[in-house]
């Protein structure tokens, strides 16, 4: 299948995804707080802040109190450093993404990994949902998704390579594509998957190799 194929199956099986938030310091606090986490617990987090959550308010708070206030997130030390680290990076740009439109997507996309706690998945959210820049976000469910349909792309570079060349440069899609992804794995691509009405199981490889074998 091509990546206009398998966009389209996602699309028409689950409809319209929502984006990630208009808000971009939303997009960057929540992109760091569910790393490792349930994403039940990062809504709790931003729902509990509420509508004080802006690069002003949590600059203002000390370590203890940022530590405290992600503390349901897990690994709360860690994640505070980051979000304190990111804040003061998008600073940099008076806080308004508009003022990075002339920074190349691979140049914000460095500066954001030389952060420490913002590894590659965590820099495409951010550039995707909060910059509207096209760098296709790769994550654990698309590598099993991608898999088990019979698509050869062993690592990172590959998959993204998949998708970019397939689709084009499109931020917008990217990040619409990315939700889908994340809807199938929760609802089928599981690591047990669950094929009962998933869209893709005339093409799943796992399914097709698991209905040809033996029954004991």
């Amino acid at each position: 299948m091509t990546p206009e194929e398998i966009y389209t199956a996602l699309l028409e099986h689950y409809g319209k995804p929502r984006w990630w938030s208009e808000d971009p310091y939303t997009v960057m606090f929540q992109s760091v707080l569910v790393q490792n986490t349930a994403w039940t617990n990062v809504e709790k987090t931003t729902e509990a802040i509420g509508s004080r959550l802006s690069p002003g308010y949590i600059s203002a708070l000390s370590d203890e109190e940022l530590g405290e206030a992600i503390r349901s997130c897990g690994f709360f030390r860690a994640k505070a450093k980051t979000i304190r680290a990111l804040t003061a990076w998008f600073g940099k740009y008076g806080f308004r993404t508009e003022n990075a439109g002339n920074i190349p997507a691979p140049e914000l996309r460095n500066e954001l990994l030389s952060l420490k706690g913002i590894g590659e998945e965590t820099a495409d959210v951010i550039l995707v949902y909060a910059f509207r820049r096209p760098s296709f976000i790769i994550d654990a469910y698309t590598h099993r998704f991608i898999s088990r349909l019979g698509i050869r792309c062993g690592t990172d570079e590959e998959l993204r390579l998949f998708f970019e060349n397939g689709l084009g440069k499109d931020a917008e899609l990217y990040g619409y594509f990315h939700w889908l992804i994340l809807e199938h794995g929760k609802a089928h691509c599981r690591k047990t998957p669950l094929c009962q009405g998933c869209p893709f199981i005339e093409a799943c490889r796992n399914w097709l190799e698991s209905s040809r074998r033996p029954e004991a």
